[in-house]
Parts: C-alpha cells; structure tokens; sequence
C-alpha cells in the first residue's frame, strides 16, 4: 500500500477544491517552483536592463536637447523628461489589464518592441533641420510607453514572491487558489479567492504616498544636471561624467539600503521603516537649502561681430585649423544671466550637495521598496494586475509632474525655493502617513487571518 505522501504526490495540483481534500493541503510542487522562479529571475533581468537604459540616458537629455536645437531651454527639458512618465502613465494600466484576461508574454513582448523602435528614434532626432526639441518629446514619450510593461513585471513578482506568505497567513482555506493565481487559468472566473473586502482608504493613501516619493527623486535626478552647471560652472561633459558617477554611487547605495531594509523590515516593519525613510528625505533637501555669502559664476555670453574684417590669406588657413578645436569649446560656463536669482542667491557648496545627494539616496530606495510592498500586502492574494496598473500611473504621474514643476521653480525662482517647497511636501506626506498609519496593514492581518 502506497504511503499517504505517495499519494499526495500522484494527486493532480488544482483538482476537487472542497474543504477536507487534500488539495487543500497542498503547497507546490518542486517543478513549479523552480519554473515560478525562472520566471521571476528573466522579469528581474527585463527590469535591470530596462532600468540601465534609463539611467545611460537621464544624464545625457540636458546636454543632448542643448545640442540638438538651441531654442531649448530649461523648462523645456522638464517636459522632455515628463514625456517619458506620461507614455508609462498611459500604457501602465492597459498593460496591467492586459495581463489579467491574456499571457502575460503579449503586453511584454509589445512593450519591448516599442522600446527598441522609440530609442532608435532618440538616438536619431538631431537628422532632421528643425524642430527637433520635438521630436526628441515624441521619442522619449514613445519609450515610456513601452516602459508601461513594470506593471505587468511587479504584478507578476508580487504575487510569485510572496505565495509562500500568502499560503501561510491563509492556513489551509486556500492554499491552492492563491497557487492558481501564479501557475492557473486566464479566466479569474476558474479560480476563487479568500473572501474580504481590500482597505481602499489604505489603497488610495499608498499610492499617494508612492506618489510622492517618485515625485521627490524624478524631480531630484531631473535638477542634478542644470543645477551642478549652475553652481560650479560645469561644462556638459563634465556635468554628465560627474553626475552619472554620482548617481552610479547612489545606485550601489540603493542596493545595499534594498538588502538592509530586508532585513529591518522583519524587526519594525515597512511602515516604520517608511516613516524613517522620508525623514531622511526630508533632511537631505533641507541640506540643500543655499547659504553662505559665496555666490555662482555668472554666465557672460560672448559678444560676436558680424562683419567680415580684411584678412589674408595665411590667417585664413589659421582660422581653419584652428576651428575643429573651437568647435570642441562648449561656450560659456555659469549661471545663466537670464535666471535673475543667479545674481543674489548663494551658491550651494560641492560637499553640501553630495551630503544631501547620499541622504536622498538613503531615504529614496527605502521609501519606494517599501510603499511597494506595503500595497502588495495591502492588496492580498487577489489578482493584481489593474491595481499595479495603477499604482505604476500614480508614479508615472509623479514623474511628469516632478520635472516640470522642478524645472519652472527653479528657472524662475531658484533652488532656494525649489528646495524648500519639496520640503514642504514632505512634511505634508508625512503627516498623511501619521494619519493612515495604523490602517496600512495587510490583507491577512485586516481579516484576522494572522496576527501582525
């Protein structure tokens, strides 16, 4: 006679659900799970590389706008870089939806390719003779719709890497229901999922709150460049060398916060660990704030003259040799004399602004990871394709917002009060998290499914 786990081994996976059988009981097969995680390590690799080519490029947009068409200016690079969040805010939930009613390797595959098909188009707007600010818009709105695809991504990694979790905190009502969201039918009708009503009050205030955080570091990365030009009269490939070094070191910082905030998250919990995060935020715009009585260089255009003087021609043969190198001469380095505030606002000092830079890189990843996870458990077992959807639009948004309102406060008014209205923000958000604290649990812990 065959032994009980014998069995249960030759017993299909997703069979008669009624309570009392033992597919009830049954967890994962070792093939599923390591096919569930061969998928979730390709999505992670399809992030990653997605993820490089937005940072290869963020560093460049401002020197690259500046080159491509002169009529451009600051605020001008605020909507180049929202395009890119508006075309994400507008696939993310139709890519999300896709994904709960279709495989989800159609919207991927789609997205991907209108990716590879916009950047081509970037990487050659500077053919046509004019208008080509625009067509750098279109191109870079067009890649961010095909970036819409993380909602499928994180929907997918939501559910597949916490079904351990999910299986758990629902004991043995419905084990292999949450198990046929990840591995089961296209049609949600087929599977049925533990009853109970999601906290929409706890919904809207994460993605608020996620909201919130992409404006804060969209606007960040989107200032980084025209401010560091600025202040310590940078040359475009000086600033991009520097600030892309910058950044890069905030990237390996952002992982080792992502392996810390792992592990804290298990002492304290996300919200705590959220709390902390925009505090840290919070303080590093504050370092921001320009003092001192040190003011940045101004910017002096040089005047040109137009006539043409009597030359010979041994000075004609010197112009020439002589003009490759000047083409090289990026111009004019400074504040520009068009901003007034150059004139009377105090400089922000290099190690004042890589100390706010590392607070920002502290606070940021931490904020994010963990507003993330909190909505995913927020959710529950339930399938989260629109509701990521959506959560990635409320980003998407920010990242719209973010550069525009960064680019005109600061054209206009200067970093002083950029900077400090971003303060005010967060402490707003802050006191919206104090408010709704307590209701930002998860699904299992709202249902008294387990104890918190």
């Amino acid at each position: 006679m065959a032994s009980p786990g014998v069995d249960t081994e030759q017993e299909p996976l997703l069979g008669d659900r009624t309570p009392g059988s033992r597919e009830w009981d049954i967890i994962e097969t070792e093939e599923h799970y390591k096919s569930r995680w061969i998928s979730i390590r390709i999505l992670y690799l399809t992030m990653f590389f997605s993820s490089v080519g937005f940072s290869i490029v963020i560093m460049s947009i401002w020197p690259y706008l500046q080159k491509i068409d002169q009529t451009a200016d600051a605020s001008f690079l605020g909507w180049v870089i929202a395009s890119f969040s508006l075309g994400q805010m507008v696939a993310s939930p139709v890519f999300g939806l896709w994904s709960n009613y279709r495989p989800r390797k159609e919207p991927l595959i789609v997205s991907i390719f209108i990716s590879v098909v916009a950047n081509c188009l970037y990487a050659y707007v500077h053919v046509p003779a004019s208008h080509n600010k625009y067509y750098m818009l279109v191109a870079r709105g067009l890649v961010g719709f095909g970036a819409g695809n993380v909602a499928v991504v994180r929907s997918y990694i939501a559910g597949a890497t916490s079904l351990q979790e999910r299986i758990s905190s629902m004991a043995n009502t419905s084990a292999c229901q949450a198990l046929g969201f990840i591995l089961g039918p296209a049609s949600t009708d087929e599977v049925q999922f533990p009853q109970g009503n999601i906290d929409q009050v706890a919904v809207l205030a994460t993605n608020v709150l996620f909201f919130v955080v992409l404006f804060i570091f969209a606007l960040f990365e989107t200032i980084v460049t025209p401010l560091t030009m600025d202040m310590y009269a940078w040359t475009r490939e000086q600033a991009v060398l520097y600030d892309g070094i910058i950044l890069a070191a905030l990237g390996v910082e952002a992982i080792l916060i992502f392996m810390g905030v792992k592990l804290l998250s298990k002492k304290i919990g996300e919200r705590a660990i959220l709390l902390g995060g925009l505090i840290v935020v919070w303080v590093g715009f504050f370092i921001l704030l320009p003092w001192g009585n040190q003011f940045p260089k101004i910017q002096w255009e040089e005047l040109h003259n137009n006539s043409i003087p009597n030359t010979t021609f041994g000075e004609i043969i010197i112009t020439l040799w002589k003009s490759p190198r000047e083409d090289r001469n990026e111009g004019p380095t400074g504040c520009p004399i068009e901003q007034a505030w150059c004139f009377y606002t105090p400089m922000i000092h290099l190690a004042q602004f890589l100390t706010a830079a590392m607070l920002i890189g502290v606070g940021y990843p931490s904020c994010n990871v963990t507003s993330y996870t909190l909505y995913s458990k927020i959710l529950g077992p339930k399938p989260q394709g629109v509701y990521m959807g959506w959560l990635t639009a409320s980003g998407s948004a920010a990242r719209i917002l973010g550069p525009v309102f960064i680019s005109q406060v600061y054209t206009s008014w200067g970093p002083r009060w950029a900077f400090s209205l971003v303060c005010g923000i967060v402490v707003l958000t802050i006191m919206l998290l104090g408010v709704v604290y307590r209701r930002l649990v998860p699904f299992s812990v709202r249902h008294g499914r387990i104890q918190e």
